[in-house]
């Protein structure tokens, strides 16, 4: 054989022993440690470069089969088994046919996988919806109520009330619980921002657990959900600063925010303009009297002063001014809850102004030009002791309030020329208790007892000198000084038993009570001679009225609280008898009514996040003792007060209709309303203005007054630009008479209100806001020539700026435009400017602020009133600057 063909025979041979060398077919078995058959498990067979070239899984006893493509390289194939719970096992394919493989058991932990949003979302579950404060906060954000103002579908008034979707919020809770009742302004200005997790808007919100799913609420509340560290420790945000001209401010507090105890206790002072009163505003007090049926007598007399300027209250305020608040609550076994809240305050305000009035007849116009320097030192002091136990099928609740106040105001005046001196005196005591039981029978029926008790008295002195108008008050001879003294001490108590039916689609609920009020006021206009002899100014110049309200009631409600559909429905019928009595006036009269009041208020829930509201009341009113003295009263030096009239009594009907709109994953708010209310009464006022002195008598006529009201609100977050924009619009309408210098005067006033805003984070180091809110009133009647028209504009703007993590600056300005038809038209434009530096090893801040860079020290306000128009000129602090030092507790 030639070696051609020798080396032909060699090659056909290592091709054939290759091919017998490599089956066709793998095949074995997958079982782990202890010989088990591992079922579905994966098989591959995988070529040069890793790469799978044919694959297939074990049977359920463990078994495989994997056939060899045809066309697959002979050499480096690899077998591999895996199966989830199992080591992976790899072997190299060589002649063998089978391959078996026995896997060890592993825990295996899947990669973490973070997915990143940044956009803020809301939480709806039920009738709550949770905002996350971290997604609306900013690095300057020191206490929460300035992330509050920031929310979509919330808005917060100048005085800190809080309105959700057009609506004022009934309560604010901590954790869930009612530490403040409605003056929370002392948790939105006090606790940080750092320690709350959400805000919640509770909305239908039931805060007596026995009555949820059974009487029909349409309160909206917050809540604020602690985050888990702020509860486990004590709080504190302690501030200490001091400025010049001769600035002080501290502010000192201590917060604990466990689910057995939580407490807000704190110290300020300041002479900033910081008005710290502002924490001691009940924000529901005309509601929560409204609820008791007590009519509190008012303060009479006042020095007269031009009331305060449309500002902000650190623009225009000098005060002296300190506070100690404590508010602490206990939550003992079996839901017990023990609560102290106890406040002093004391501060000492100056006020300087000018001021210029006119009053539009029909053929002359009345001027008052005055200049008034004022002072008011007022103490408060409030005590409110709690107990309150809230279970399902039990309730007890019992406040004690104490308040005592003690207001001294002196004002040295100038009007028209003639100067002045006023000292005002007023004293308040004012003591209640309020008890209610409520307990469910074994029948699910529902009992309750209720009893509230007050005592109030008021003395009131103002003393005016030198003498004031002898040729009105002392026949035209010279005197040295006038003094009213009133005081209208006042006993009051409620008390009624309650029944509710609770069912499966409507609670029935019925009570039956009276109420009794007691008071006697006392007055009298006295005046001292150049002798120092002391005489009435007139024989009708003194009361003392003696009055007595008697009243029984009967209530019978019908609340549907469906899902849908809610309904509740009040028909009280209630008999007064009312007698009072001044023997001096031979003034003896009694008095009987039968009223009845009826109530009804819808809601239907046209989706699951939007409903539609209406609601309809007719209310019969009747006088206090404020309407019916016969002796004169000089309420402030230019206004002597009296009445030749039977009691008041006004029919009051309200109508209202609205529509709220929400949509919470795109955080959308929306929300129209519209009301009238119309009133008719049995008297109406009649004044007498002279250049001197206005005297008002209240006369027996007929009287109609009529509003119309309508509003919009909206506010959307746009998330590709990181903003809140808000916008709202409300008009009214009202239509009265007036009778001034024995002229009827038929007015109409309309009033127009438009604002918008926007709350934006341009990134993290930048974020600003801008406000701004037009308003226009117009005033007109047939009786006088043309009419009077006021606008005004208002815009706040801010920008706030943090180029390092520990370095914030701050710039905030606001800007006013009045124009008025009688006057020239105003402009204002206040700005302030902070820089603050953290120093984190030290846990401290330091912060250099400028309040009112341009340094205004005078502000000029326009009201107008029917036919009354006001111009007041008021000094207010110029520039100032201010260091503070931050720590944390």
């Amino acid at each position: 054989m030639s070696p051609l063909k020798k080396l032909v025979a060699a090659f056909i041979f290592c091709m054939l022993c290759s091919a017998v060398g490599f089956a066709q077919s793998l095949k074995g078995t997958v079982t782990d440690s202890l010989g088990k058959a591992i079922s579905f498990a994966s098989v591959n067979l995988k070529g040069s470069g890793n790469f799978i070239i044919a694959y297939t899984s074990s049977d359920e006893k463990g078994n495989y089969t994997l056939q060899i493509p045809a066309d697959a390289a002979k050499s480096g194939l690899v077998l591999e088994v895996s199966c989830v719970g199992f080591t992976r096992q790899a072997k190299p394919v060589t002649a063998a046919t089978a391959y078996n493989f026995k896997l060890a058991h592993s825990v295996s932990q899947l990669q973490a996988v973070t997915v990143k949003d940044n956009h803020p979302r809301l939480r709806v579950h039920g009738d709550t919806t949770d905002y996350k404060v971290s997604d609306f906060s900013s690095p300057q954000d020191r206490v929460i109520g300035d992330v509050i103002k920031k929310l979509p579908g919330i808005d917060v008034a100048k005085d800190g009330k809080i309105s959700y979707n057009g609506k004022a919020i009934s309560n604010l809770y901590i954790g869930g619980d009612n530490l403040l009742d409605d003056k929370y302004n002392i948790a939105t200005n006090t606790i940080p921002n750092g320690v709350v997790d959400k805000v919640q808007v509770m909305e239908n919100h039931q805060p007596i657990k026995m009555l949820k799913d059974k009487v029909v609420s349409e309160d909206v509340a917050l809540n604020l959900t602690m985050k888990k560290d702020a509860k486990m420790q004590l709080v504190g945000q302690e501030t200490i600063g001091a400025g010049l001209p001769d600035k002080y401010y501290a502010d000192l507090n201590a917060m604990m925010f466990k689910d057995k105890y939580k407490a807000i206790n704190y110290l300020k002072a300041n002479n900033t303009g910081n008005d710290v009163a502002y924490d001691l505003v009940s924000h529901n007090m005309a509601s929560y009297l409204s609820r008791l049926d007590n009519d509190k007598p008012s303060t009479v007399l006042s020095l007269g002063t031009a009331g305060d300027p449309d500002l902000p209250r650190n623009r225009y305020l000098f005060n002296q001014a300190g506070i100690l608040n404590l508010n602490n609550l206990v939550n003992l076994k079996n839901d017990v809850q023990l609560k102290a809240n106890i406040s002093y305050l004391r501060d000492n305000q100056k006020q300087n102004y000018t001021k210029f009035s006119e009053y539009y007849l029909p053929d002359d116009t009345i001027r008052y030009a005055e200049v008034q320097n004022n002072r008011r030192r007022p103490d408060i002091l409030h005590t409110q002791l709690s107990v309150n136990v809230n279970r399902d099928k039990y309730y007890l609740t019992n406040n004690f309030i104490a308040d005592y106040s003690r207001n001294t105001g002196y004002s040295a005046l100038t009007t028209n020329g003639t100067p002045v001196n006023q000292v005002f005196k007023d004293n308040l005591m004012d003591l209640s208790n309020e008890f209610n039981l409520m307990k469910t029978s074994k029948s699910n029926k529902i009992f309750e007892f209720y009893s509230y008790l007050n005592r109030s008295t008021e003395p009131e002195n103002r003393v005016i000198a030198p003498g004031l108008n002898p040729d009105i008050f002392n026949n035209g001879v010279a005197y040295k000084q006038l003094t009213q003294t009133v005081d209208i001490p006042t006993w009051f108590t409620n008390n009624y038993i309650g029944y509710k039916v609770p069912g499966n689609f409507i609670t029935q609920s019925y009570k039956a009570g009276f109420s009794l009020q007691s008071q006697n006021l006392q007055s009298d206009l006295n005046i001292t001679q150049s002798n120092n002899s002391v005489n009435l100014v007139s024989d009708s110049a003194v009361n003392n009225l003696n009055w007595q309200r008697r009243k029984v009631y009967a209530e019978a409600g019908y609340d549907i609280p469906g899902d849908k559909l809610k309904i509740a429905i009040s028909l009280p019928l209630n008999l007064q008898q009312i007698s009072y009595r001044d023997n001096y006036y031979k003034l003896d009269k009694d008095l009987t009514r039968l009223y009845f009041n009826p109530r009804v208020s819808v809601k239907y829930q046209t989706a699951v996040e939007n409903f539609i509201s209406l609601g309809y009341n007719f209310r019969n009113d009747i006088g206090n003792i404020q309407d019916v003295y016969n002796g004169y009263i000089l309420k402030n030096y230019r206004s002597l007060y009296t009445n030749n009239a039977d009691l008041t009594e006004r029919k009051t009907q309200n109508a209202s209709l609205g529509f709220n709109y929400r949509k919470a994953i795109t955080l959308f708010f929306f929300s129209v309303n519209a009301s009238y209310t119309h009133v008719n009464a049995n008297n109406i006022a009649s004044s007498i203005v002279t250049d001197n002195i206005q005297q008002r008598i209240v006369l027996p006529y007929n009287n109609n007054v009529d509003s119309w009201m309508g509003s919009g609100s909206i506010s959307k977050y746009a998330f590709g630009l990181r903003t809140t924009f808000s916008a709202g619009v409300a008009v009214q309408t009202t239509k009265l008479n007036q009778i001034q210098n024995n002229i009827i005067l038929p007015y109409n006033t309309i009033s127009t209100l438009f604002n918008i805003g926007a709350d934006t984070k341009v990134s993290d180091k930048v974020n600003f806001s801008y406000k701004a809110n037009y308003d226009q009133t117009t005033s007109r009647s047939s009786a006088v020539a043309g009419s009077s028209k006021f606008q005004r504009l208002m815009q706040q703007g801010s920008v706030n700026y943090n180029p390092l993590n520990n370095l914030f600056f701050s710039v905030a300005a606001d800007h006013y435009y009045t124009h008025q038809q009688q006057a020239n038209d105003l402009k204002y434009i206040f700005a302030d400017a902070s820089m603050k530096y953290k120093f984190n090893k030290l846990k401290l801040d330091l912060e250099l602020s400028a309040q009112n860079l341009f340094n205004t020290k005078t502000y000029s306000a326009l009201y107008l009133s029917a036919n009354t128009f006001t111009n007041s000129s008021y000094t207010i602090p110029g520039r100032f600057m201010l260091a503070k030092v931050m720590f944390n507790l």
